[in-house]
């Protein structure tokens, strides 16, 4: 069955509505967490997640606060940290390190981090049981993918687009997951613009699906209450998982 892997920004709009949400998205068929760190210049995503950033951040999240959601969450569902460097650089990679196998979080996901800036780092993360989830863009060419992929654990983040999250744009994936799974078996999740109506077509090929604006924007809607929200996002992620195995 193909996965789905949900993320959400830790502590928005506060952090025991982020806990509730954990439990929802675990009923709803969701298999693995990406729990945002909110940052103040997250360059790779849109709009719907840039705002939710600086709405937590404006909320008083710190990054105590992400740990305090971890030592709770890592137990129920599998959990990832995504974040960008200056977060993880500024409290010490190795405190983070220590920090995730402390709470059995397994890997992290940092966009803004090259594989090449990221090799230094690797025996650090083995040394804890954590991982860097590689990056693999449509862009990229058959040496550089084969490169990129070759130790990658855990899971590999197919970007579906060169481009920020949420957009939507479309492009061709095939060649590129062919060559992914040349040369290697981790399971591959695509992810940028997954949503209800994009997700069947995108999970062609992979292991399953990445989505994140699609949640983020429900907790963005003042329209709705708390519990509105809470089942509209259900509604979302048993829909998805739905059709991507289908």
């Amino acid at each position: 069955m193909k996965q789905l892997v949900a993320y959400i920004t830790a502590g928005f709009p506060d952090k025991n509505f982020s806990l509730d949400l954990v439990d929802v998205l675990l009923e709803s068929g969701v298999d693995k967490l990406e729990l945002g760190i909110p940052f103040s210049d997250p360059v790779a995503d849109g709009p719907i997640i840039e705002v939710a950033n600086l709405k937590a951040l404006q909320n008083g999240f710190k990054i105590d606060t992400l740990f305090e959601m971890s030592r709770i969450i890592a137990p129920k569902i599998e959990t990832y940290w995504m974040g960008y460097f200056n977060p993880f650089y500024h409290r010490g990679l190795e405190n983070f390190a220590k920090k995730a196998q402390e709470f059995g979080v397994k890997g992290f996901i940092v966009p803004d981090l090259p594989h090449e800036e990221a090799l230094p780092f690797v025996p650090l993360m083995s040394q804890y049981n954590t991982a860097f989830i590689s990056f693999v863009a449509p862009t990229d060419s058959k040496d550089r993918i084969a490169t990129v992929v070759k130790h990658a654990t855990e899971f590999i983040y197919l970007v579906a687009y060169a481009g920020i999250t949420g957009s939507g744009t479309s492009e061709d994936l095939s060649k590129t997951i062919e060559y992914i799974k040349a040369y290697s078996q981790t399971p591959l999740f695509v992810g940028f613009g997954v949503n209800e109506k994009t997700a069947q077509e995108k999970a062609k090929g992979v292991d399953g699906v990445i989505v994140g604006s699609a949640f983020v924007e429900v907790l963005l809607d003042e329209s709705l209450s708390s519990t509105q929200k809470m089942a509209k996002i259900a509604k979302i992620a048993k829909s998805i998982k739905e059709k991507i195995n289908s």
